[in-house]
């Protein structure tokens, strides 16, 4: 049976070249699938891995209905035996709800990859409509880690190296980017909690993590 299959984690978890890797193994089967994507860091209408792989993709621009996309190539005579969706958390809800069409009117398979939550620790609403309506979803298995050495949980947006948490939901930036810049951050939810990045950390005299050490 066809599924909505919805892959999620916090930044830097390998989603995307998962998403690369189901690609290439259905592709290696003879098999032909449509990639969609959303504000992608290589550019539009690409789909690319922090470890440096990328692939040509549909970018699905806001109004954009995806169902009645995928109906005309079939219409046309193409080919497709699966969608993959990244960076879902992007999408409208509504645009959800199309992807969920496509499994059950046109019988695909739909891999979506997303994060759940944006900088403030709220859902994202194409994540939260994916929760809604997903036959299943799949928690990434390569755990991004807090500078600290600890599970990340939590995006963190940063500028200038320190945390922010007010601003618009969706900023394109990157874990990768200069400090002095807008960007993000994986920081596990303690150091979310306090709002502590690897910048402010290494930036403080002593860090309140640390346990006093008593003199002999």
């Amino acid at each position: 049976m066809p599924e909505l299959v919805f892959f999620s984690g916090t930044m830097d978890c390998g989603k995307s070249t998962l998403a690369l890797q189901i690609a290439h193994n259905r592709s290696a089967r003879g098999l032909r699938g449509v990639i969609f994507t959303r504000d992608d860091r290589a550019g539009e209408g690409k789909l690319s891995s922090r470890l440096g792989l990328v692939t040509e993709a549909v970018e699905a621009a806001e109004g954009m209905d995806m169902y009645t996309y995928l109906v005309e190539q079939l219409s046309r005579g193409g080919k497709v035996d699966y969608v993959i969706v990244d960076e879902a958390q992007f999408l409208a809800p509504g645009q959800i709800d199309q992807l969920a069409r496509v499994v059950d009117d046109l019988g695909l398979d739909v891999f979506a990859f997303g994060i759940t939550t944006d900088f403030r620790t709220k859902l994202f609403p194409g994540s939260q409509r994916l929760i809604e309506l997903a036959d299943r979803i799949e928690t990434l298995q390569v755990e991004a880690l807090c500078w600290c050495g600890a599970r990340a949980t939590h995006n963190a947006r940063t500028v200038g190296g320190a945390m922010v948490v007010e601003g618009a939901q969706v900023v394109v930036g990157d874990v990768n980017r200069p400090a002095e810049e807008i960007g993000y951050e994986v920081l596990c939810r303690r150091h979310h909690l306090r709002r502590m990045t690897s910048a402010s950390a290494q930036a403080g005299v002593l860090s309140p993590d640390v346990l006093p050490v008593p003199s002999v």
